[in-house]
Order: C-alpha cells, then structure tokens, then sequence
C-alpha cells in the first residue's frame, strides 16, 4: 500500500549553510545580492502548498548479490555493487517518490530562462534543497513506523547514482501504478516536477544507517564533492 504525505515549508528542515556551499560559499554566508534573493525565495516558499513525498513498502523483495540485482514487485532492479552493499542486510523495502511540488519547480525554470536567472538560480537550489527535505521528513517517518517492529532503516539511494541507472526510474514507478505525489517521468527518465527524488530505502533488524559516503559514487563533477575538498 502507498502512503502519502503532504508537508509545509515550515514542517521541513533546510539545511541552509549545505545551500550556500552549493552556491559557492561554502563558510554559509551569502554575500548581496544573493541573500536578498534567498529571502525573496524562501518568503514565497512558505506559501507553497505542494509539497509531497510517498514511499510503498514491497516485503516480497530481495537481492541477488551475486548478481548485484534487487528483485522487487515483479521487477529487477540492476543496482550494482555499491547500493548492493549498503542495502545488505534488508528483509524488506520501501521504495519512495518526494517532491517540492510543480510550483517551485516551475518558477526556477521560468526565472532561469527569462528575466531574472540569478534569481532562478537561487529557486532552482533551494527547489532541490526542499526536496530532499522532504525526503528526509518521509524518512523519519517510515522510521517511526517500522521502529515499532523492531526494525531499522538504510540512507535511502536513487537511481542515476552510484551506477545505478537513471533509466530505472521507469522500474521504480511502475511499482506505484501511477504517478506518485503527481510525479510522472518524461521518456527519458526525468522526473517531471523537476525537483523530485526517487529511489530505494533498506529495512530491517540488521542494517545500518550510513551518511552517504564519497566513496560510493565516481562522479567527477558532483558539488558535494567540492564542498567537502574531495
């Protein structure tokens, strides 16, 4: 079964120094007139009203190291040896969609593409910073719930990293059966809203909850990277 969720900007934690890194100022500050286009941003975000996230836990799942596969709800997903690892230990999954909401999402492409693209700059990364904020409040919750059975959960882990295949967006709606929190993907695996995640979470008594690890992804241009002098 789906469960969703709809979330306030104020119920969301920002994590606001990440975004200034993200933006280049990686001591937290932004410098004019870049804060003054944060405060613009983040005015109008508490007004947003289409915040969402949905997970679906698939007990009938498992993974097949030798062949670094998730086989879940029908599909097998060729998560390659890096989320393999980190989701050793798993009995159970929940497989989930967040999203910041078309609102956001539309504002940082008409911004970037029309008058003001600083200012559509500063949307886009706080689009994506609420997100993944979003994900993290979805995550808390799921851990709630199968706290109680004695349970853990893994960080959760998308498609497009750590070899795992973008394409397998298409696998992972499938499971859904329809758009997930009004997330649907273009024939080349984007999610349309554009700030939108998906992917996977482990679950059970024996895994471990892990920061995510540079370790783990070869990009050579990931910003977090950069942030954190890798």
């Amino acid at each position: 079964m789906v469960k969703e969720f709809a979330f306030g900007f104020k119920e969301l934690v920002i994590d606001y120094k990440l975004m200034a890194g993200v933006m280049g100022y990686e001591n937290g500050q932004l410098p004019p007139p870049f804060d003054e286009y944060m405060e613009t941003a983040l005015r109008e975000a508490n007004a947003l009203s289409d915040i969402r996230a949905s997970y679906l836990l698939v007990d009938d799942a498992r993974i097949d190291k030798a062949r670094k596969v998730l086989c879940a709800g029908g599909e097998e997903f060729e998560i390659g040896n890096a989320v393999c690892s980190e989701l050793d230990g798993s009995t159970r999954f929940a497989f989930f969609v967040c999203t910041a909401g078309k609102t956001i999402s539309d504002k940082s492409v008409s911004l970037l593409k029309g008058e003001d693209p600083v200012l559509g700059y500063v949307y886009d990364i706080l689009g994506s910073a609420i997100a993944e904020a979003a994900g993290d409040k979805m995550q808390s919750l799921l851990r709630n719930e199968v706290g109680g059975a004695g349970e853990k959960t893994t960080n959760r882990y998308s498609p497009g990293y750590c070899q795992w295949s973008v394409d397998e967006q298409h696998k992972l709606f499938s499971l859904f059966g329809e758009s997930p929190c009004g997330v649907s993907l273009t024939q080349s695996a984007l999610m349309q809203p554009v700030k939108s995640i998906s992917g996977v979470i482990g679950i059970g008594r024996d895994v471990e909850y892990r920061e995510y690890q540079c370790s783990l992804c070869f990009s050579e241009n990931c910003v977090y990277r950069r942030i954190r002098g890798i």
